[in-house]
């Protein structure tokens, strides 16, 4: 374990500890594990980051080497968004489809094996489980990754994902604090705003974030959203009177507070990134996420210089500073002794994701047999947050299950005539993602069932349409694990 240079003074020491950078590159780059040794207690790792559990295995492994106690953060949600298995889909369903099938117990023991997975490569700080409550059906963000759009439900599956993450050594990020449910502008993008009173605020938004805190969450990261019945001018990320005020004063939290991710535009674009983060740690925020697009060492300094200066000038008081610091320390420490000695065997093969999956789909129509169907993808633009890298749909394990099945993707503008030429005789299986919120989708899927009454239809997003074709499919979410599900039932297997 390096020591940490002697020349760090203390407040520059405190600055590197409440950064959460990410980096390039499938190693740790020296000057991530240079900065390690002078005070860095934290890293993001993304999907660009890993290739496969063993050279995750080796990359945590590296870093633990510098700083026994390092938190290493993953945005690993599972469901659509997924950075362990961004090339292939996750193994779990995500959290709509475990509301929908509203069983703790499975929340539980999903989250834990999820848990146990990240531990088994040196992970040991997830940023999730989403908390927003997805009142808005339309929310271009949240959708999926909501639990869904009832409170108590979204509370008791909060809290029982925090207990099953933390059972397996790895600290919970219960996000994005006050609840960016109800909104319809993505924050990756622009600012959004939740205009409702404090009452509704208090019986929805906030009833799963108090379930996390019961349950013993140890971090807790903020959104970048403005809510003008808590703030009217500050985004909550930079908002004493929500980070401070109503989070640890009102609420009684007293773990980490981990902002999301600061180059997004909601902050960049109208902040930046350095006044932002001198902000936010001010307004009550322990740590700086940064890193989903910006990873270079450049940024990192300047972050840590800004940070110092606010001190040096009087804007950043000192032991606000120290105080943020203090608790990323004390969370690293949680980590270390939380760390499992050992991971049981067989968790990969206990199968839990798939059971949840096929547990989670929605059957409307009765399924027949099918021989080598024609499957026909709608791909809407995928949000920052998921990315457009992890593959989804039921083409594949279709094939798998049906030998001869053949395959086209379309997007926005591809007419239902050029699907139907392209399928000849085979059923047309259509593929969607949330198809209330495309009108191009429904209408090919109108006019798809219109033409072939025999269509058989998979939702993999939010399912608010109504059920179209013969067999319609609601699988809650877009992951590996859900599009097998769905795959079974329409293969008859």
């Amino acid at each position: 374990m390096t020591v940490l240079a002697q020349h760090t003074d203390t407040v520059t020491r405190d600055a590197l500890a409440v950064l959460q950078p990410g980096f390039e590159g499938t190693t740790a780059p020296a000057w991530v594990l240079r900065l390690v040794g002078e005070g860095l207690t934290s890293v993001g790792l993304f999907g660009r980051n890993i290739v496969s559990a063993g050279q995750l295995s080796a990359l945590t492994a590296q870093l633990r080497a510098e700083r026994d106690d390092i938190l290493v953060a993953i945005d690993e949600e599972g469901g659509d968004v997924t950075r362990l298995e961004v090339r292939e889909g996750s193994s779990f369903p995500g959290n709509l489809a475990l509301g929908a099938v509203d069983d703790t117990t499975l929340t539980r023991e999903v989250a834990r094996e999820l848990g146990r997975r990240l531990a088994e490569c040196g992970v040991n700080l997830n940023w999730a489980p989403s908390a927003d409550v997805n009142s808005n059906p339309d929310n271009p963000v949240i959708g999926v990754r909501s639990f869904g759009a009832d409170t108590g439900l979204v509370a008791r599956h909060t809290a029982a994902y925090v207990e099953g993450l933390q059972a397996a050594g790895v600290a919970a990020c219960t996000k994005h604090f006050p609840g960016h449910g109800d909104t319809n502008v993505d924050s990756h993008h622009a600012l959004p705003r939740i205009d409702v009173d404090l009452d509704v605020l208090q019986a929805r938004e906030l009833v799963p974030f108090r379930a996390a805190v019961a349950a013993g969450t140890k971090a807790v990261m903020s959104a970048h959203i403005l809510v003008p019945a808590l703030d009217p001018t500050r985004p909550a990320t930079l908002s004493p009177q929500i980070l401070t005020g109503l989070l640890r004063k009102e609420l009684g939290y007293e773990g980490l507070i981990v902002t999301d991710g600061m180059e997004m535009n909601a902050i960049a674009g109208t902040y930046g990134i350095e006044r932002g983060s001198v902000l936010a740690i001010a307004a009550g925020a322990d740590a700086i996420c940064v890193g989903g697009g910006l990873a270079d060492e450049g940024t990192v300094l300047s972050l840590r210089d800004a940070l110092v200066a606010a001190v040096r000038e009087g804007t950043l008081p000192e032991e606000r500073l120290a105080d943020a610091a203090a608790r990323v320390r004390a969370l690293a420490e949680w980590t270390r002794r939380a760390r499992p000695d050992a991971q049981p065997e067989g968790s990969r093969a206990s199968g839990i994701g798939l059971t949840a999956a096929r547990r989670a789909l929605a059957v409307t129509g009765t399924p027949t047999a099918l021989t080598a169907p024609y499957v026909a993808t709608l791909a809407p633009v995928a949000n920052i947050a998921v990315g457009d890298e992890t593959p989804w749909g039921v083409a594949a394990p279709l094939a798998e299950l049906l030998p001869g099945t053949t395959a086209g993707l379309y997007g926005e503008g591809a007419p239902a005539a050029e699907i139907l030429a392209a399928a000849g005789d085979r059923t047309v299986v259509a593929v969607v993602r949330d198809a209330h919120r495309h009108p191009w989708m429904a209408e090919a899927l109108d006019a798809l069932v219109a033409a072939r009454p025999d269509t058989v239809v998979v939702e993999m997003g939010l399912p608010r349409a109504e059920p179209r074709g013969a067999l319609h499919i609601a699988t809650h979410g877009a992951s590996r694990v859900c599009a097998r599900a769905a795959a079974e039932v329409i293969a008859g297997a």
